[in-house]
């Protein structure tokens, strides 16, 4: 997965409905580029270096996977949907929407395209007292001063107005508040850890991965199913609830919920595939003891892919000891969910079919599954 990205853009408007231009634009970037983490005052300033009418400007800090030239190039088609053309006149002029990268990182770049941090940015008022209202601490990586001292010490004399009225983050309308504990499950290659992960990431909430890579017999069972079926099921059974039981009990103050890539439950749908039938009999009982005193999750989200799919993310992946797996396998292990999840009454559950999505490279299709989770 791609590394994250920490970006500070100031936005700015002065024809038109500025106050809608800038809200458009906040959702756009959040829709094309990344999650907003937070957004600051909006101000109306006069026209900077030209005669026009006033301008409504913000700043936001958002994250991204993008790297800063496909920010920027994200940037510019947001703009050209907005209705900005862009002239090739050097002086100012009025625009129904401006969009600047001030920070990307800590990063220092000079391209022909692209000057980060924004060179201008410490000359402008109408730009610093927005991000100085989001990070008065921050320190240019340049000029080594904070925006504090920044403002203190800028030339600009503009005076800036705040208005009575926020900008609303988009990053709101996926609310996971109702929820104490999430388990994303789905078939071998679904994604279900690629997504507890972005979650996790972008909502604060604390991540319970599966400690599949750990378990020796799992190669081996991979070469030679009939002979260690059953102690594979029954080392995954002991370590999920090992690990789902000492992990559900540490209470993190810091993280607003819990997310995992796996539930216990999972231990009884591959065994029915995997074990005889006399093995799967014992199994049945040993997992019905231990799963009673389990916490269960608030929602359980299924991720349901199409065989040739999987197929395909197995071999993305590169496990050696998945390589060899059949479809018929992961055939009877989606039946097995399926059927788990149809007279499920327990909790809530909700089945999402992402066989036609790439949430992790396609940002709208991660959006998409973040809807389906979250609407009521």
């Amino acid at each position: 997965m791609s590394p994250s990205h920490t970006v500070y853009i100031s936005l700015g408007s002065n024809k038109g409905d500025r106050f809608k231009n800038l809200q458009d634009a906040v959702n756009l970037i959040y829709a094309k580029i990344g999650r907003t983490d937070s957004i600051s005052k909006v101000y109306n300033s006069p026209a900077f270096g030209f005669e026009s009418d006033d301008f409504l400007n913000t700043c936001l800090r958002l994250e991204t996977n993008l790297i800063a030239h496909d920010v920027l190039k994200a940037l510019l088609a947001i703009e050209k949907s907005l209705g900005r053309i862009r002239s090739k006149k050097p002086e100012y002029e009025a625009r129904i929407i401006d969009l600047d990268i001030l920070f990307f990182d800590d990063d220092m770049i000079a391209s022909k395209t692209l000057q980060v941090p924004h060179l201008e940015m410490q000359n402008r008022k109408f730009v610093l007292q927005p991000l100085h209202d989001m990070a008065p601490k921050m320190i240019h990586p340049v000029l080594k001063k904070d925006m504090t001292e920044l403002l203190q010490i800028c030339e600009d004399k503009s005076i800036l107005e705040p208005i009575n009225i926020w900008l609303k983050n988009p990053s709101k309308q996926h609310d996971f508040s109702k929820y104490n504990y999430i388990a994303i499950e789905g078939n071998i290659g679904a994604g279900k850890t690629s997504l507890a992960y972005k979650i996790s990431h972008d909502f604060n909430a604390k991540l319970i991965l599966e400690r599949f890579a750990d378990n020796p017999f799992l190669p081996m069972f991979y070469k030679d199913a009939q002979r260690y079926a059953f102690p594979l099921e029954m080392s995954f059974l002991a370590d999920r609830y090992q690990q789902i039981s000492d992990d559900l009990s540490q209470l993190d103050l810091f993280k607003d919920f819990i997310v995992s890539d796996y539930d216990v439950f999972k231990s009884l749908i591959f065994s029915k595939v995997t074990l005889q039938e006399e093995e799967f009999k014992l199994y049945r009982k040993l997992f019905r003891l231990m799963y009673k005193d389990l916490r269960k999750p608030d929602l359980y989200v299924y991720l349901y892919q199409n065989t040739e799919r999987l197929q395909e993310n197995i071999k993305k992946r590169g496990r050696d000891y998945e390589q060899n797996i059949g479809n018929d396998y992961l055939e009877k292990i989606n039946a097995g969910y399926l059927e788990f999840l149809k007279n499920q009454i327990d909790f809530n559950v909700k089945i999402i079919d992402i066989s036609d999505k790439d949430f992790v490279e396609n940002r709208a299709d991660y959006l998409s599954i973040l809807d389906a989770i979250c609407e009521e």
